[in-house]
């Protein structure tokens, strides 16, 4: 670690933004990002842990399938993290922080079978989908229309993968009922 301790901004505070938004618009909207970025990054690893360990006749379809969406929440939460800076705040990134910050929760280090990991999969889906919604709400009722036309972009792609976790939790299946445990 380096002996410089130049602290440039403090991790909660946000200073003023060039793009014109009032410093107390602004400390809100960063607060509702850093919560979306926070809960971005517990599906992250809860999708990247289901990836690792997911098994059975389906493996690589789930396996890719997996991959796609723990990508597409890293693109998202990158781009949430990008605007919070923009905003003149400083995203939640240490993991700690991030977990505290968040408002899902991880569902722990065991590995259950495929159909469980996809429902607390499209659980937490569902409840950060509601969050987004929430965020969106607050950055149109302050006036950030580019903030939440960001978070929309967002959640197109949140629901898209919540659907999908949906179609493989259907009940239809080609894998004989004696192959499963």
């Amino acid at each position: 670690m380096s002996t410089q301790q130049t602290v440039r901004q403090s991790a909660d505070s946000v200073e003023e933004n060039k793009l014109r938004l009032e410093q107390d618009k602004a400390e809100q909207i960063v607060d509702a990002l850093n919560t979306e970025l926070a809960n971005s990054y517990v599906l992250y690893h809860q999708l990247k842990k289901h990836h690792w360990v997911v098994e059975g006749a389906e493996f690589l379809p789930l396996h890719e399938f997996l991959e796609e969406a723990y990508e597409h929440v890293e693109e998202g939460a990158d781009i949430i993290a990008e605007r919070a800076q923009a905003l003149g705040g400083v995203p939640v990134s240490g993991p700690s922080n991030q977990e505290e910050r968040a408002t899902v929760e991880f569902e722990g280090e065991d590995v259950y079978d495929v159909r469980t990991m996809f429902e607390n999969d499209l659980e937490m889906y569902g409840d950060i989908i509601e969050s987004m919604r929430d965020s969106i709400e607050l950055a149109d009722n302050l006036g950030d229309h580019a903030t939440a036309e960001i978070l929309r972009e967002i959640l197109v792609d949140l629901e898209e993968d919540g659907h999908h976790f949906e179609h493989y939790l259907e009940d239809d299946t080609l894998v004989l009922e004696e192959a499963t445990h």
